[in-house]
């Protein structure tokens, strides 16, 4: 399917799909949806630190880095109705929020460089903080996926959704574009809407954005 633009969503109303947003705070202002999130996953981590109670130990393998989680100040504003349009390159850091209110990063380490270095240094659910203790996922968030493999798990800068590893009715996704999404059904868009999915090899999350992007601070 050819990426159609998103029905456009009344004036002042939050998009339904966003109460599923639990980790966030959300809100319209203007032709923005506004994303509030502390970025403290809610469940456990080696991240946390020893005593805090959230804490558990490493698995097995795991190469703890020495960053601890930081509860931040993350705001996000999206498109109230986002456009499809010209792809562009996702930021280093935040380009988007899962919706335990995690930030999602893409696909690289620092510099740009592959991931692989980094991968062991996941928790059991996928994530790790960055040196300013932003925790963040790079790949499965496996915490979310574990309740649904085609859930809804979050939004990019661009306004479009990112869904699971499977697409409606448990089927695997298929025609996945250069930015890893294509046009379908979703529960929430029973009319069709652009969407991201989550693959198990680069880009994981999203290769580019399909959207014009908002801002993430």
């Amino acid at each position: 399917m050819t990426p159609t633009p998103t029905p456009a969503a009344p004036t002042g109303a939050l998009p339904a799909h966003y109460a599923q947003f639990y980790g966030a705070q959300t809100a319209v202002d203007g032709s923005f949806v506004v994303l509030r999130a502390t970025s403290v996953p809610d469940h456990a981590s080696p991240y946390f630190g020893v005593g805090n109670a959230g804490y558990e130990g490493p698995h097995p393998g795991m190469q703890v880095n020495p960053n601890r989680i930081t509860s931040q100040n993350m705001v996000l504003r999206v498109p109230l109705s986002p456009q499809a349009g010209t792809a562009s390159d996702t930021p280093m850091g935040v380009m988007g929020v899962s919706i335990n209110g995690v930030a999602l990063f893409n696909q690289y380490a620092a510099q740009r460089a592959p991931l692989t270095s980094e991968i062991g240094s996941f928790d059991r659910f996928n994530g790790h903080p960055q040196q300013n203790g932003v925790y963040h996922y790079h790949i499965e968030p496996l915490y979310l996926t574990a309740q649904g493999s085609s859930r809804l798990l979050g939004v990019l800068l661009d306004g479009f959704p990112v869904y699971g590893t499977r697409d409606t009715g448990g089927v695997l996704p298929s025609g996945l574009d250069t930015c890893n999404g294509h046009v379908g059904t979703t529960p929430e868009f029973p009319g069709g809407i652009y969407h991201y999915h989550i693959v198990s090899e680069p880009p994981y999350i999203a290769g580019c954005f399909r959207g014009m992007p908002g801002t993430a601070s």
